[in-house]
């Protein structure tokens, strides 16, 4: 990546991508969000290991040939010595080499968007978080669910104090995709999720448990200071686990509870966070992510609508549609990506870093750390262990 270049010289930010081809379910959702606001194009990627599915998706997204390549190396060595490099590159491929092509793309000095999870190991994580601010460059792990305008609504308000202290957080995500081993049939997404070698030490936690993390943490801004995590596997023959009940003591007493599964019969995807304080508490659902339940002491419950002008800053700069008219998980992309775009294009032009708020490498640590700790805990006969992430 050439030095100093500035975003003034094109009329859009450039990307490339790895992963994404045919029969991806998050790739796709990944160019749509970006598209939404047409802030950047893609130009460049490797979106397979399997050379005519690189052909068939390079051909579909309208990419020049000289800039279809046959793997990650290959594609951050060459794009990094262009003088119209790409300015930053989406990473969508299965968990086992995240770090790898992350890591590859950071040493060429290209900026990295990555789906979660962030890394296999802590070490590695860790890594990476380093090696970004070493490099100096613009690191987004994609939890979509920090892009939704009324959980924006709900950061707001505990920062403004009104829900008082926080004591008591409680958070789940409930599916039942997993119920069944519906791996051993023609489910791809459920063969690696569930596989060891390509999801790592954990399949609920993992996968789903770590945006509950990243959700308390965005909302709240508590870190953890120790877990006690059971972590069960339901489904006989599975290798890693389908459900786990957590608990949680944060730094300065408050205290949580999270439970996450992927065998809960009846759950489609049913993120759902309440935050208790001493003078309020506050409820959010990602199945009706439009309304946000605000629940002062001694007063009427009252139910904040997105899209309405008695609601904070930060919830009105997310908000894409007039009241009424649903949002959801592609605009949250969308809304990540916007954020991101932005304070890249500033970074560009000023070379300073910016003050935008999108998960980062270190939310991508933390998240790791989170589920080593959870599997070391249930290990261990779901015993309290410290959370070893520090900032």
């Amino acid at each position: 990546m050439i030095e100093g270049r500035s975003i003034g010289q094109k009329a859009k930010l450039t990307y490339g991508q790895v992963g994404g081809g045919p029969g991806s379910f998050i790739g796709p959702v990944h160019r749509a969000a970006i598209g939404m606001d047409g802030l950047a194009k893609i130009v460049a990627g490797v979106f397979s290991n399997i050379p005519e599915e690189i052909q068939q998706t390079a051909t579909e997204l309208g990419i020049d040939p000289e800039r279809v390549y046959d793997d990650f190396q290959q594609m951050a060595r060459e794009e990094g010595k262009r003088s119209d490099g790409i300015d930053f590159v989406v990473i969508t491929v299965p968990n086992h080499i995240h770090y790898q092509v992350a890591k590859a793309f950071l040493e060429e000095g290209i900026h990295v968007v990555c789906e979660k999870p962030l890394a296999f190991t802590t070490e590695q994580s860790l890594e990476l978080m380093n090696l970004s601010r070493q490099k100096n460059l613009l690191f987004m792990v994609t939890y979509t669910y920090t892009g939704y305008p009324m959980v924006r609504q709900a950061r707001e308000m505990v920062r403004q104090g009104l829900l008082g202290d926080i004591r008591v957080v409680m958070a789940e995500y409930p599916q039942d995709w997993l119920a069944d081993r519906v791996e051993l049939g023609d489910n791809m997404q459920a063969k690696w999720r569930t596989d060891p070698k390509f999801a790592g030490i954990s399949c609920c936690v993992g996968d789903i448990g770590t945006h509950v993390e990243n959700l308390v943490h965005f909302v709240t801004g508590l870190e953890i200071e120790r877990i006690c995590a059971r972590l069960d596997t339901f489904v006989e023959g599975r290798p890693l686990d389908d459900n786990a009940t957590i608990m949680v003591d944060f730094l300065g007493g408050a205290k949580g509870s999270y439970w996450s599964s992927q065998v809960a019969v009846g759950n489609e995807n049913a993120l759902k966070l309440r935050v208790y304080g001493t003078k309020a508490g506050l409820e959010w659902e990602q199945e009706n992510p439009n309304r946000l339940v605000f629940k002062p002491k001694g007063q009427p419950v009252q139910i904040l609508s997105r899209g309405n002008g008695y609601l904070g800053e930060s919830a009105g700069e997310f908000t894409r549609l007039p009241s009424g008219h649903p949002e959801g998980y592609f605009e949250a992309f969308a809304n990540l990506y916007r954020e991101y775009c932005t304070a890249l294009v500033e970074f560009l032009e000023t070379s300073e870093r910016p003050g935008a708020l999108f998960p980062s490498a270190e939310d991508g640590a933390r998240g790791i750390q989170f589920v080593h700790d959870c599997v070391q805990s249930s290990e261990a006969g779901a015993v309290w262990v410290d959370a070893a992430f520090r900032k």
